[in-house]
């Protein structure tokens, strides 16, 4: 006779699990793990357009805050469950991805550049000035998803977003080596090139701008729940600039240098609280010396790191 999971057994083993574990994981330990996944998401999300793609962005920001704000928003005001309003937080900044990118990925190096910073600003605006979207108060009254019945607790919730994480670099791997990883791969290399062979480059570009948005706002879904209140301020032009500083300092262009980018990057406040008021300053420092000194990162393939450990490092086609 087939044995049916029922709604008891699965509060008992997640009651267990969290029994198990929590006291085992420290808070402030936990908070830092999951902030730590979700901008290795973003970062991982940014080099699908800068390392994939080769496209700059300077206002990835502005997707992470849509995806916040819808999820808090839908769960808030319109009362959807978690389950639903983060894949929706993922949909909706996809979509604006699709709508800005087919304008702004007909221009290219600064003038995109250009035009995603401004992206950025606009979109800061717009959630800081609108009453609609909560002004400067922002919006509060976010929770932890529930499950069996309760609310998750912060390691299960841990487990939940590395799970997803895992399985968006599954993903990542497959489609870097399909016709879609080849396409993104010569246009980076040689856009006019690649346009010339026959690739639909404008195509190929909101592609990857759609994918990184929709990524941006799936990590946004999920920091807006692990805040339980986001501002305006949390999604403001400097926080651009630190996604994009876990990209470059890690190797852009590489599967595993964004996330490490993300760790190193995502542990340094918690190590500097006495100089944290200079964290920007920091990270552009950063970002201007790794563009001079190391352009490839830790990670890229004539950086010094690879050569210490006398391995190669996995980098995306194209970047042999």
């Amino acid at each position: 006779m087939a044995y049916r999971f029922g709604s008891e057994q699965g509060f008992a083993i997640s009651h267990l699990l969290s029994a198990t574990h929590e006291p085992m994981i420290s808070g402030y330990l936990i908070t830092i793990c999951i902030t730590i996944v979700i901008y290795a998401m973003l970062a991982h999300s940014l080099n699908i357009i800068t390392g994939h793609a080769g496209q700059i962005s300077l206002g990835h920001a502005s997707f992470f805050g849509i995806g916040a704000y819808t999820s808090a928003m839908l769960y808030a005001e319109a009362g959807f469950a978690f389950w639903i309003s983060v894949p929706m937080a993922a949909v909706a900044a996809g979509v604006v991805g699709a709508l800005l990118g087919i304008p702004c990925l007909r221009v290219r190096d600064d003038f995109l550049a250009i035009t995603t910073m401004g992206i950025n600003f606009v979109v800061e605006a717009i959630f800081l000035y609108l009453p609609f979207f909560g002004g400067a108060m922002g919006i509060g009254g976010i929770n932890l998803p529930r499950w069996f019945g309760r609310e998750m607790t912060k390691p299960e919730y841990f487990v939940v977003i590395f799970a997803v994480f895992s399985l968006l670099l599954l993903l990542d791997r497959r489609m870097g080596r399909s016709w879609i990883g080849l396409a993104w791969a010569s246009i980076r290399d040689d856009e006019q090139a690649a346009e010339a062979m026959g690739v639909d480059v404008v195509r190929f570009k909101v592609v990857a701008f759609i994918l990184g948005s929709a990524i941006a706002g799936l990590a946004g879904g999920f920091y807006a729940h692990f805040l339980t209140f986001i501002m305006p301020q949390n999604f403001g032009f400097g926080q651009s600039i630190v996604i994009l500083s876990m990209v470059v300092f890690g190797g852009i262009g590489t599967r595993w240098g964004p996330i490490v980018g993300a760790i190193i990057l995502g542990v340094l406040p918690e190590v500097s609280r006495p100089i944290m008021e200079y964290r920007i300053l920091i990270y552009g420092i950063l970002l201007l010396s790794m563009m001079r000194f190391q352009p490839g990162g830790l990670l890229g393939p004539e950086s010094i790191l690879p050569r210490i450990l006398r391995r190669p490092v996995y980098v995306l086609p194209g970047q042999r």
